[in-house]
C-alpha cells in the first residue's frame, strides 16, 4: 500500500473516532455461552446499535468532507444509499444520480481533468468507503444472524416445553384450525 501525503481537504476516521464504538458489545459478544432467545436478542440489538453507530459516523464525517470543496466541484459525488435490508451504504455517483459504482470513481481518478492535486485524497475517501461498508455489512450480517438464532432458540424451547408438560401431540405454530 502506499503512503498517503498529508490530505488538505479529507481527514480520514481515527482510532478516536471509533473510540466509543469499540466499547459496544460487539463481537466480544460472539464467543459467550448463550442461554437462549433473550441473550440472543441483546447481542443482536448491540450489533444493530453498533451499525447504526457506524451509518451516524459516515453521515457525520465522512460525507460532509467529500461533499465539501473542492469535492464538490467534480462530477462524481460519494453518497448514501439506503438498502431494502435496512442498512446503509456509501456510494460513488454521477450528479444527475443516473449512474452508481465504483468504476465511476475510478473513471475520475483516470481522468486527466481531474486535478493531480485531489488524487491523493480521493484515494483516501475511496479506501474509508471500503472500510465503513465493510464494518456496516459486519455488523449487519451479525445482528440478523443473532436474530435468526434467537427465532430457532425460540422454537427450540417451545418444543422442549411440549414435552417438558407432557404435550406430545402439538399443532405446528403455523396451522390454523378451520372454525
Amino acid at each position: 500500500m502506499t503512503a498517503l501525503t498529508p490530505s488538505a481537504h479529507f481527514v480520514p476516521l481515527e482510532q478516536t473516532d471509533f473510540r466509543r464504538l469499540e466499547h459496544a458489545a460487539y463481537l466480544k459478544g460472539l464467543l459467550q455461552p448463550f442461554k437462549g432467545k433473550g441473550s440472543l436478542e441483546t447481542w443482536a440489538s448491540q450489533c444493530a446499535a453498533l451499525r447504526d453507530d457506524l451509518i451516524g459516523l459516515a453521515q457525520r464525517r465522512v460525507l460532509p468532507q467529500a461533499r465539501a470543496y473542492p469535492f464538490s466541484l467534480l462530477d462524481v459525488q460519494l453518497a448514501q444509499q439506503a438498502t431494502g435490508a435496512g442498512t446503509t451504504f456509501l456510494r460513488w455517483r454521477n450528479l444527475d444520480r443516473s449512474s452508481m459504482g465504483v468504476a465511476l470513481w475510478e473513471a475520475l481518478l483516470a481522468n486527466p481533468a481531474t486535478p493531480g492535486s485531489l488524487i491523493d485524497e480521493l484515494y483516501a475517501i475511496e479506501l474509508q468507503r471500503i472500510v465503513l461498508n465493510m464494518q456496516i455489512s459486519l455488523t449487519h450480517s451479525i445482528a440478523r444472524q443473532a436474530l435468526e438464532c434467537a427465532n430457532k432458540a425460540a422454537q427450540a424451547e417451545a418444543a422442549y416445553l411440549r414435552r417438558v408438560h407432557g404435550r406430545t401431540a402439538s399443532v405446528p405454530p403455523t396451522t390454523k384450525e378451520s372454525p
